[in-house]
């Protein structure tokens, strides 16, 4: 039985425990005239019944498969011969590869090898059978058991009110959960890059060269805070203005048309940002550049600064959009009424009512351009260059985050290890960021409660 049969066998099942549990609870009172006997109706029934099959089903099926590996590697061991077994100590990771591919290598393969991968696969093949079994029978006996237990009295509503808040309550956890496990796993990869670098050498080194084993990330700071400032001048200022009038000035037929157009800007990929800032921008800036007398690199911080400002354009004029619309009408009503003209409402009563939104809708921009790569890549260069000066070519710590994971990786070097130091760096400073922004809005907010 291959996963797709067992996925519709379930969702067969699942259709036939629902009807049941309906027609059930509709037999226990009798008649549909006798209906409001029942303490739930019959639809919560059939949901009991449904979660039923679903909830151990899915329960089984994670917690079998994630145990599955590792019994039928001790169940293999277990059946090699003690001439083919690792010395004491040793792993046994080698000899389990070579049996699984075993298979692969045909008649070029040790005999005992393509035996013992003809055991594998049978082991294989009954662990998946009895996983797929149990997946079956154990809901299918779980829903018989409701099933026996149905009647007018029976508190169906409350249980699958219940049930549905476990999963609701499961789902926030594996969220949390996960976030725990980035943080940890980007930690202890860290910790050992620290260990073969020392924390100031990274934190405070000028210089960046992975391949002389030099790994001072302040060019990297530097290069992404000149190019995440750029962006947010150039967005922040047009998203704001553009979201104001939207809101406040532009009728209901030029909003219907401008907000999806400015919204489009979001939708398009940022290679496409990218081929754009390498092929007319930044030859556009070199260009203009000479023109008046400077010198302008053919990669440069400006280029991709500007290009990236627009692609966040939308994150500040759709969120500061939506935060204005929502600042109750009688604030505005309540400064007209005192002789304020439209301007000085927006000014002195609008944007400081929605700054705890505006502030919210700037930093997510601010983040979106932090954690931006295509655009650099492709715009700004590779090199880590220590300047200010935005018409030099500049990087980033995702560029070189991504530089240090792609081709072959050394998780024992510290020239792949630096990534996730550089991740490390990177989530500190978001939360940074965060906590100032939470300081900011509540500020404001008091003002207004």
């Amino acid at each position: 039985m291959s996963i797709n049969t067992l996925l519709i066998a379930l969702a067969v099942l699942a259709i036939i425990a629902y009807w049941s549990g309906v027609q059930r609870a509709k037999g226990s009172v009798g008649s549909l005239a006798n209906i409001k006997r029942l303490h739930s109706r019959p639809t919560y029934h059939g949901l009991l019944m449904l979660f039923g099959i679903i909830v151990p089903a899915v329960i089984l099926l994670i917690g079998l498969s994630a145990f599955e590996n590792s019994i039928a590697e001790q169940m293999m061991i277990a059946q090699v011969p003690q001439s083919m077994l690792p010395a004491e100590g040793q792993s046994t990771g080698l000899l389990l590869t070579q049996i699984r591919n075993a298979a692969f290598l045909g008649d070029s393969a040790d005999p005992a090898l393509l035996d013992l991968n003809t055991k594998w696969q049978s082991i294989v093949a009954n662990l998946q059978t009895i996983k797929y079994g149990l997946t079956l029978a154990i809901p299918a006996l779980v829903a018989m058991a409701i099933y026996f237990k149905i009647n007018p009295t029976f508190r169906a509503r409350n249980r699958v009110e219940s049930v549905v808040k476990w999963i609701l309550m499961t789902c926030a956890s594996l969220a949390i959960l996960t976030t725990v496990g980035i943080v940890f796993s980007v930690l202890f990869e860290s910790i050992r890059f620290f260990n073969m670098i020392p924390f100031t050498d990274f934190m405070f080194g000028t210089h960046y060269s992975p391949s002389s084993d030099t790994f001072g990330a302040v060019p990297l700071f530097a290069g992404t805070a000149l190019i995440s400032l750029i962006a947010l001048l150039v967005s922040v200022p047009l998203g704001l203005l553009s979201a104001i009038y939207l809101s406040e000035y532009a009728t209901p037929r030029i909003r219907a048309v401008a907000k999806p157009a400015l919204e489009v800007l979001a939708g398009i990929p940022t290679v496409v940002y990218g081929v754009f800032a390498a092929l007319t921008i930044a030859p556009a800036i070199r260009s203009f550049g000479e023109t008046i007398g400077l010198s302008v690199s053919s990669e440069s911080a400006l280029a991709a600064g500007l290009v990236m400002g627009v692609m966040i354009i939308p994150f500040v004029s759709s969120l500061s959009d939506d935060v204005i619309n929502a600042v109750p009408q009688s604030l505005r009503d309540g400064a007209y009424g005192l002789g304020s003209t439209r301007s000085e409402t927006i000014r002195k009563v609008i944007f400081p009512a929605a700054l705890p939104g505006i502030v919210g809708s700037v930093l997510l921009a601010a983040s979106r351009a932090i954690g931006e790569t295509m655009i650099v890549v492709m715009a700004a260069g590779l090199a880590a260059n220590l300047t200010a000066n935005p018409l030099e070519a500049v990087t980033t710590v995702t560029v070189q985050m991504v530089t240090a994971l792609v081709g072959d990786q050394e998780f024992e070097s510290p020239k792949t290890l630096v990534a996730f130091a550089l991740g490390l760096v990177l989530f500190v400073a978001t939360l940074l960021l965060n906590v100032i922004a939470l300081h900011v809005v509540r500020r404001y907010r008091e003002q207004y409660d």
